[in-house]
Protein backbone atom coordinates (compact mmCIF):
# COMPACT_ATOMS: atom_id res chain seq x y z
CA UNK A 1 0.00 0.00 0.00
CA UNK A 2 1.40 3.23 -1.06
CA UNK A 3 2.09 5.86 1.54
CA UNK A 4 -0.53 8.68 0.14
CA UNK A 5 -3.02 5.76 0.76
CA UNK A 6 -2.21 5.33 4.36
CA UNK A 7 -2.19 8.96 5.01
CA UNK A 8 -5.52 9.57 3.60
CA UNK A 9 -7.59 9.05 7.31
CA UNK A 10 -5.82 12.93 7.74
CA UNK A 11 -7.90 14.19 4.82
CA UNK A 12 -10.87 14.56 7.24
CA UNK A 13 -9.18 17.28 9.00
CA UNK A 14 -9.96 19.75 6.27
CA UNK A 15 -13.18 19.65 7.72
CA UNK A 16 -12.48 22.16 10.79
CA UNK A 17 -15.38 21.24 13.08
CA UNK A 18 -14.03 17.83 12.80
CA UNK A 19 -10.51 18.90 13.41
CA UNK A 20 -11.46 20.84 16.44
CA UNK A 21 -13.96 18.16 17.62
CA UNK A 22 -10.51 15.55 16.71
CA UNK A 23 -7.96 17.66 18.84
CA UNK A 24 -10.28 17.76 21.88
CA UNK A 25 -10.89 13.81 21.55
CA UNK A 26 -6.77 13.24 21.42
CA UNK A 27 -5.84 14.84 24.17
CA UNK A 28 -8.63 13.99 26.57
CA UNK A 29 -7.84 10.23 25.07
CA UNK A 30 -4.29 11.03 26.15
CA UNK A 31 -5.22 11.42 29.81
CA UNK A 32 -7.56 8.60 30.03
CA UNK A 33 -4.50 6.14 28.89
CA UNK A 34 -2.59 7.79 31.97
CA UNK A 35 -5.62 6.87 33.91
CA UNK A 36 -6.45 3.30 33.03
CA UNK A 37 -2.64 2.34 33.48
CA UNK A 38 -2.40 4.37 36.17
CA UNK A 39 -5.19 2.33 38.00
CA UNK A 40 -3.65 -0.83 37.11
CA UNK A 41 -0.60 0.64 39.53
CA UNK A 42 -2.43 1.22 41.33
CA UNK A 43 -3.92 -1.92 41.93
CA UNK A 44 -0.92 -3.54 42.08
CA UNK A 45 -0.14 -1.55 45.04
CA UNK A 46 -2.82 -3.53 47.18
CA UNK A 47 -0.69 -6.54 46.66
CA UNK A 48 0.08 -8.61 43.47
CA UNK A 49 -2.73 -11.34 44.27
CA UNK A 50 -5.16 -8.88 44.40
CA UNK A 51 -4.18 -7.07 41.06
CA UNK A 52 -5.81 -8.69 38.76
CA UNK A 53 -9.69 -8.78 40.63
CA UNK A 54 -9.54 -5.51 41.44
CA UNK A 55 -8.56 -4.44 37.80
CA UNK A 56 -11.57 -7.19 36.75
CA UNK A 57 -13.98 -5.81 38.94
CA UNK A 58 -13.18 -1.85 38.37
CA UNK A 59 -13.77 -2.42 34.63
CA UNK A 60 -16.85 -5.13 34.81
CA UNK A 61 -18.06 -2.05 36.79
CA UNK A 62 -17.24 0.82 34.03
CA UNK A 63 -19.00 -1.30 30.92
CA UNK A 64 -21.59 -2.64 33.82
CA UNK A 65 -22.23 1.62 33.42
CA UNK A 66 -22.06 1.74 29.52
CA UNK A 67 -24.95 -1.07 29.51
CA UNK A 68 -27.31 0.27 31.85
CA UNK A 69 -27.05 4.37 30.73
CA UNK A 70 -25.61 4.16 26.78
CA UNK A 71 -28.95 3.15 25.54
CA UNK A 72 -30.85 5.90 27.29
CA UNK A 73 -27.86 8.25 26.56
CA UNK A 74 -28.10 7.44 23.21
CA UNK A 75 -31.68 8.56 22.91
CA UNK A 76 -31.17 11.80 24.75
CA UNK A 77 -28.46 12.61 22.29
CA UNK A 78 -30.97 12.58 19.50
CA UNK A 79 -33.72 15.03 21.84
CA UNK A 80 -31.63 17.51 23.88
CA UNK A 81 -28.49 19.73 23.00
CA UNK A 82 -25.37 17.30 21.73
CA UNK A 83 -23.31 20.35 22.89
CA UNK A 84 -24.34 20.50 26.27
CA UNK A 85 -24.58 16.81 26.82
CA UNK A 86 -20.50 16.67 25.57
CA UNK A 87 -19.33 19.15 27.84
CA UNK A 88 -21.61 18.66 31.38
CA UNK A 89 -20.37 15.23 31.23
CA UNK A 90 -16.78 16.08 30.11
CA UNK A 91 -16.16 18.37 33.48
CA UNK A 92 -17.83 16.02 35.75
CA UNK A 93 -15.44 13.36 33.97
CA UNK A 94 -12.96 15.76 35.05
CA UNK A 95 -13.63 15.96 38.68
CA UNK A 96 -14.27 12.00 39.42
CA UNK A 97 -10.84 11.63 38.09
CA UNK A 98 -9.52 14.28 40.45
CA UNK A 99 -10.63 12.17 43.16
CA UNK A 100 -8.24 8.85 42.39
CA UNK A 101 -5.18 9.82 43.54
CA UNK A 102 -6.44 9.86 47.10
CA UNK A 103 -7.82 6.14 47.05
CA UNK A 104 -7.03 4.38 50.33
CA UNK A 105 -9.35 1.68 49.52
CA UNK A 106 -10.25 -0.96 47.19
CA UNK A 107 -14.22 0.18 47.07
CA UNK A 108 -13.68 3.74 46.72
CA UNK A 109 -11.73 2.41 43.60
CA UNK A 110 -14.66 0.88 42.51
CA UNK A 111 -17.11 3.43 43.31
CA UNK A 112 -15.44 6.18 41.44
CA UNK A 113 -14.98 3.82 38.18
CA UNK A 114 -18.77 3.11 38.21
CA UNK A 115 -19.68 7.06 38.93
CA UNK A 116 -16.93 8.44 36.31
CA UNK A 117 -18.26 5.90 33.47
CA UNK A 118 -22.26 6.42 34.42
CA UNK A 119 -20.90 9.44 32.44
CA UNK A 120 -18.77 8.63 29.94
CA UNK A 121 -22.05 6.85 28.74
CA UNK A 122 -23.54 9.67 28.10
CA UNK A 123 -21.03 11.49 26.84
CA UNK A 124 -19.11 8.11 24.47
CA UNK A 125 -22.60 7.69 21.66
CA UNK A 126 -23.17 11.40 21.46
CA UNK A 127 -19.71 12.06 20.23
CA UNK A 128 -19.68 9.02 18.22
CA UNK A 129 -23.23 10.64 16.40
CA UNK A 130 -21.46 13.64 15.94
CA UNK A 131 -18.81 12.72 13.39
CA UNK A 132 -21.29 11.85 10.57
CA UNK A 133 -23.24 14.33 11.45
CA UNK A 134 -20.28 17.26 10.67
CA UNK A 135 -18.38 15.49 7.86
CA UNK A 136 -19.54 14.25 4.49
CA UNK A 137 -20.02 10.77 3.41
CA UNK A 138 -17.19 10.96 1.48
CA UNK A 139 -14.47 11.52 4.01
CA UNK A 140 -16.77 9.76 6.88
CA UNK A 141 -14.45 6.42 6.87
CA UNK A 142 -11.17 8.45 7.19
CA UNK A 143 -12.80 10.40 9.76
CA UNK A 144 -13.56 6.90 11.89
CA UNK A 145 -10.08 5.33 10.34
CA UNK A 146 -8.45 8.71 11.97
CA UNK A 147 -9.98 8.96 15.49
CA UNK A 148 -9.52 4.91 15.81
CA UNK A 149 -6.26 5.27 14.92
CA UNK A 150 -5.57 7.91 17.16
CA UNK A 151 -6.79 6.28 19.79
CA UNK A 152 -5.03 3.13 19.59
CA UNK A 153 -1.74 5.25 18.63
CA UNK A 154 -2.35 6.89 22.41
CA UNK A 155 -2.20 3.67 23.73
CA UNK A 156 1.22 3.38 22.57
CA UNK A 157 2.27 6.70 24.10
CA UNK A 158 0.05 6.93 27.41
CA UNK A 159 1.73 3.44 28.50
CA UNK A 160 5.04 4.41 27.72
CA UNK A 161 4.70 8.20 29.31
CA UNK A 162 2.48 6.76 32.04
CA UNK A 163 5.35 4.28 33.41
CA UNK A 164 7.98 7.49 32.95
CA UNK A 165 5.99 9.09 34.72
CA UNK A 166 5.19 6.65 37.59
CA UNK A 167 8.95 6.58 38.17
CA UNK A 168 9.27 10.60 38.31
CA UNK A 169 6.00 11.59 40.02
CA UNK A 170 4.94 8.45 41.16
CA UNK A 171 1.66 6.64 40.62
CA UNK A 172 -1.02 8.05 42.18
CA UNK A 173 0.02 11.70 40.33
CA UNK A 174 -0.84 10.33 36.82
CA UNK A 175 -4.15 10.97 37.89
CA UNK A 176 -3.81 14.80 37.88
CA UNK A 177 -1.95 14.54 34.45
CA UNK A 178 -5.12 13.41 33.60
CA UNK A 179 -7.22 15.78 34.83
CA UNK A 180 -5.48 18.45 33.41
CA UNK A 181 -5.91 17.12 30.01
CA UNK A 182 -9.49 17.58 30.92
CA UNK A 183 -9.58 21.14 31.18
CA UNK A 184 -7.78 21.64 27.79
CA UNK A 185 -10.28 19.52 25.89
CA UNK A 186 -13.34 21.04 27.96
CA UNK A 187 -12.24 24.39 26.09
CA UNK A 188 -12.10 22.68 23.09
CA UNK A 189 -15.36 21.17 23.73
CA UNK A 190 -16.81 24.60 24.39
CA UNK A 191 -15.86 26.90 21.19
CA UNK A 192 -17.61 24.44 19.45
CA UNK A 193 -20.75 25.82 17.58
CA UNK A 194 -23.99 24.54 19.25
CA UNK A 195 -25.66 25.21 16.14
CA UNK A 196 -23.66 22.59 13.76
CA UNK A 197 -23.82 19.65 16.39
CA UNK A 198 -27.71 19.72 17.17
CA UNK A 199 -30.08 17.76 15.78
CA UNK A 200 -33.42 19.31 15.20
CA UNK A 201 -35.98 16.80 13.74
CA UNK A 202 -38.12 19.06 11.88
CA UNK A 203 -39.90 16.33 10.31
CA UNK A 204 -41.44 15.01 13.43
CA UNK A 205 -42.60 18.43 14.87
CA UNK A 206 -46.18 18.19 15.21
CA UNK A 207 -46.26 14.19 15.38
CA UNK A 208 -46.79 11.87 18.57
CA UNK A 209 -43.14 11.91 20.15
CA UNK A 210 -41.97 8.29 20.84
CA UNK A 211 -41.56 7.20 24.85
CA UNK A 212 -38.31 6.82 25.94
CA UNK A 213 -38.61 3.47 26.19
CA UNK A 214 -39.73 3.07 22.78
CA UNK A 215 -36.89 5.15 21.32
CA UNK A 216 -34.78 2.77 23.40
CA UNK A 217 -36.22 -0.36 21.15
CA UNK A 218 -36.60 0.89 18.47
CA UNK A 219 -32.38 1.63 18.28
CA UNK A 220 -32.08 -2.22 19.55
CA UNK A 221 -34.11 -2.71 16.75
CA UNK A 222 -32.01 -0.72 14.31
CA UNK A 223 -28.72 -2.06 15.44
CA UNK A 224 -29.43 -5.93 15.25
CA UNK A 225 -32.00 -5.76 12.01
CA UNK A 226 -29.06 -4.82 9.64
CA UNK A 227 -27.03 -8.28 9.07
CA UNK A 228 -23.57 -6.93 8.64
CA UNK A 229 -23.91 -4.55 11.59
CA UNK A 230 -24.93 -7.64 13.86
CA UNK A 231 -22.41 -9.78 12.74
CA UNK A 232 -20.08 -7.28 13.24
CA UNK A 233 -21.22 -6.92 17.13
CA UNK A 234 -20.86 -10.23 17.53
CA UNK A 235 -17.27 -9.91 16.00
CA UNK A 236 -16.88 -7.83 18.76
CA UNK A 237 -17.63 -10.44 21.13
CA UNK A 238 -14.62 -12.74 20.68
CA UNK A 239 -12.20 -8.89 20.39
CA UNK A 240 -13.78 -8.52 24.01
CA UNK A 241 -12.62 -11.62 25.24
CA UNK A 242 -8.76 -11.42 24.38
CA UNK A 243 -8.68 -7.49 24.99
CA UNK A 244 -9.87 -8.46 28.65
CA UNK A 245 -7.43 -11.16 28.86
CA UNK A 246 -4.99 -8.43 27.79
CA UNK A 247 -5.80 -5.76 29.69
CA UNK A 248 -6.78 -7.48 32.83
CA UNK A 249 -4.09 -10.21 32.91
CA UNK A 250 -0.79 -8.32 31.43
CA UNK A 251 0.40 -6.47 34.40
CA UNK A 252 0.77 -9.93 36.22
CA UNK A 253 2.30 -12.26 33.20
CA UNK A 254 4.91 -9.19 33.22
CA UNK A 255 5.53 -8.19 36.97
CA UNK A 256 4.69 -11.55 38.32
CA UNK A 257 5.23 -13.61 35.53
CA UNK A 258 8.51 -12.44 34.09
CA UNK A 259 9.54 -10.56 37.04
CA UNK A 260 9.79 -6.71 35.18
CA UNK A 261 9.13 -3.43 35.85
CA UNK A 262 5.97 -0.76 35.88
CA UNK A 263 8.40 0.46 32.80
CA UNK A 264 8.61 -2.68 31.19
CA UNK A 265 4.78 -2.99 31.22
CA UNK A 266 4.52 0.18 29.83
CA UNK A 267 6.62 -1.16 26.70
CA UNK A 268 4.30 -4.03 26.41
CA UNK A 269 1.28 -2.63 26.18
CA UNK A 270 2.38 0.15 23.68
CA UNK A 271 3.50 -2.31 21.75
CA UNK A 272 -0.27 -3.59 21.85
CA UNK A 273 -0.93 -0.11 20.80
CA UNK A 274 1.25 0.55 18.00
CA UNK A 275 -0.35 -2.97 16.27
CA UNK A 276 -3.80 -0.99 16.97
CA UNK A 277 -2.72 1.86 15.39
CA UNK A 278 -1.42 0.71 12.22
CA UNK A 279 -4.12 -1.64 11.57
CA UNK A 280 -6.14 1.58 12.13
CA UNK A 281 -5.08 4.09 9.75
CA UNK A 282 -5.20 1.01 7.11
CA UNK A 283 -8.68 0.74 8.01
CA UNK A 284 -9.30 3.78 6.99
CA UNK A 285 -7.26 4.00 3.85
CA UNK A 286 -8.45 0.74 2.19
CA UNK A 287 -10.93 0.91 -0.82
CA UNK A 288 -14.21 1.17 -0.12
CA UNK A 289 -15.35 -1.94 -2.15
CA UNK A 290 -13.32 -4.38 -0.50
CA UNK A 291 -15.34 -6.85 1.59
CA UNK A 292 -15.25 -5.93 5.40
CA UNK A 293 -15.76 -9.67 6.36
CA UNK A 294 -12.29 -10.44 5.31
CA UNK A 295 -11.33 -7.82 8.03
CA UNK A 296 -13.72 -9.11 10.77
CA UNK A 297 -12.89 -12.55 10.61
CA UNK A 298 -9.21 -12.43 9.83
CA UNK A 299 -8.52 -9.57 12.64
CA UNK A 300 -10.37 -11.76 15.48
CA UNK A 301 -8.44 -15.15 14.31
CA UNK A 302 -5.18 -13.07 14.54
CA UNK A 303 -6.01 -12.25 17.74
CA UNK A 304 -7.31 -15.07 19.79
CA UNK A 305 -3.87 -17.25 17.80
CA UNK A 306 -1.25 -14.21 19.19
CA UNK A 307 -2.59 -14.33 22.54
CA UNK A 308 -2.86 -18.40 22.90
CA UNK A 309 1.63 -18.26 23.33
CA UNK A 310 1.42 -15.36 25.02
CA UNK A 311 1.99 -17.16 28.85
CA UNK A 312 5.34 -18.88 27.26
CA UNK A 313 7.44 -16.34 25.40
CA UNK A 314 10.17 -13.88 26.88
CA UNK A 315 10.09 -10.33 26.96
CA UNK A 316 11.10 -9.72 23.15
CA UNK A 317 8.72 -12.19 21.99
CA UNK A 318 6.15 -11.09 23.97
CA UNK A 319 6.73 -7.50 22.16
CA UNK A 320 6.71 -8.35 18.86
CA UNK A 321 3.53 -10.83 19.59
CA UNK A 322 1.19 -7.94 21.26
CA UNK A 323 1.90 -6.21 18.26
CA UNK A 324 -0.04 -9.08 16.10
CA UNK A 325 -3.25 -9.10 19.21
CA UNK A 326 -2.98 -4.88 18.33
CA UNK A 327 -3.57 -5.44 14.72
CA UNK A 328 -6.13 -8.02 15.31
CA UNK A 329 -8.17 -6.27 17.81
CA UNK A 330 -8.51 -2.73 15.35
CA UNK A 331 -9.82 -5.13 12.22
CA UNK A 332 -12.40 -7.01 14.70
CA UNK A 333 -13.54 -3.70 16.03
CA UNK A 334 -13.86 -1.04 13.56
CA UNK A 335 -15.91 -2.23 10.73
CA UNK A 336 -19.34 -1.98 12.85
CA UNK A 337 -19.16 1.66 13.67
CA UNK A 338 -18.13 2.42 10.13
CA UNK A 339 -21.81 0.78 9.41
CA UNK A 340 -23.56 2.49 11.41
CA UNK A 341 -22.31 5.64 10.73
CA UNK A 342 -23.09 5.05 6.84
CA UNK A 343 -26.42 3.04 6.70
CA UNK A 344 -28.11 4.76 10.09
CA UNK A 345 -29.89 8.15 9.40
CA UNK A 346 -28.30 11.09 11.26
CA UNK A 347 -31.80 11.55 13.42
CA UNK A 348 -31.57 7.81 14.61
CA UNK A 349 -27.91 7.50 15.26
CA UNK A 350 -27.86 8.26 18.64
CA UNK A 351 -30.18 5.90 20.07
CA UNK A 352 -28.29 2.95 17.69
CA UNK A 353 -24.80 4.45 18.38
CA UNK A 354 -26.28 4.03 22.68
CA UNK A 355 -27.67 0.53 21.83
CA UNK A 356 -24.00 -0.42 20.19
CA UNK A 357 -22.00 0.62 23.17
CA UNK A 358 -24.71 -0.97 25.46
CA UNK A 359 -24.36 -4.63 24.01
CA UNK A 360 -20.60 -4.03 22.62
CA UNK A 361 -19.98 -3.47 26.74
CA UNK A 362 -22.03 -6.26 27.78
CA UNK A 363 -19.21 -8.21 26.32
CA UNK A 364 -16.69 -6.88 28.13
CA UNK A 365 -19.22 -7.34 31.38
CA UNK A 366 -18.66 -10.97 30.07
CA UNK A 367 -15.06 -11.17 29.27
CA UNK A 368 -13.81 -9.17 32.42
CA UNK A 369 -14.85 -11.47 35.17
CA UNK A 370 -13.16 -14.60 32.50
CA UNK A 371 -10.48 -12.91 32.52
CA UNK A 372 -10.09 -12.18 36.18
CA UNK A 373 -11.07 -15.94 36.76
CA UNK A 374 -8.56 -17.44 34.18
CA UNK A 375 -6.05 -15.00 35.59
CA UNK A 376 -6.48 -16.42 39.28
CA UNK A 377 -6.69 -19.83 38.54
CA UNK A 378 -4.89 -20.39 36.23
CA UNK A 379 -2.26 -17.69 36.45
CA UNK A 380 0.51 -19.77 34.46
CA UNK A 381 -2.11 -20.80 31.86
CA UNK A 382 -4.59 -17.65 31.58
CA UNK A 383 -4.11 -16.78 28.49
CA UNK A 384 -3.63 -20.24 26.71
CA UNK A 385 -7.12 -20.97 27.71
CA UNK A 386 -8.47 -17.85 26.74
CA UNK A 387 -7.20 -17.77 23.32
CA UNK A 388 -9.13 -21.19 23.12
CA UNK A 389 -12.68 -19.67 24.37
CA UNK A 390 -11.62 -16.72 21.93
CA UNK A 391 -11.04 -18.96 18.63
CA UNK A 392 -14.65 -21.01 19.46
CA UNK A 393 -16.85 -18.29 19.75
CA UNK A 394 -15.14 -17.10 16.84
CA UNK A 395 -15.66 -19.97 15.07
CA UNK A 396 -19.83 -20.21 16.48
CA UNK A 397 -20.17 -16.93 15.38
CA UNK A 398 -18.75 -17.31 11.89
CA UNK A 399 -20.86 -20.49 11.21
CA UNK A 400 -24.19 -19.03 12.81
CA UNK A 401 -24.11 -15.34 12.05
CA UNK A 402 -21.94 -14.51 8.56
CA UNK A 403 -24.05 -12.68 6.65
CA UNK A 404 -24.58 -14.56 2.78
CA UNK A 405 -23.05 -11.68 1.43
CA UNK A 406 -21.43 -9.10 3.04
CA UNK A 407 -19.52 -6.80 0.56
CA UNK A 408 -21.58 -3.39 0.03
CA UNK A 409 -21.80 -0.73 -2.02
CA UNK A 410 -20.16 2.42 -0.16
Amino acid sequence: MKLSKLLEPFQALSNRLFAKLYLAQTISLLGDAFTWVGLALLAYQFGEERAAVILATALTLRVTAFIIFSPFAGVLADRVSRKKILYITHFIRMAIVGCLPFVTEEWQIYVLIFLMNIFNAFFSPTYRSIIPQIVDKSIYRQAIGLSAATYQLLGVLGPGLAGILAIWLGAREIFFVDAATFVIAGILLLSLPKSKLDVVPDEIEGKIKPTTWQDVLKGMKLLFSNQYVRFALFIELVSAVAGALILVNTIVLVKGGLQLTDKDYGIIMAAFGIGATVAAFVSGAIDKSKSRRISLIIGALVLGVAISAANYLNFSMLFILWIVAGLGQSLAEIPSETLIGETVPVEEQGKVYGSHFAFSHLWWAFAYPLAGFLGTTFPNQSFLYGGIITLAILVLVVIFLRPKNIHRKQ
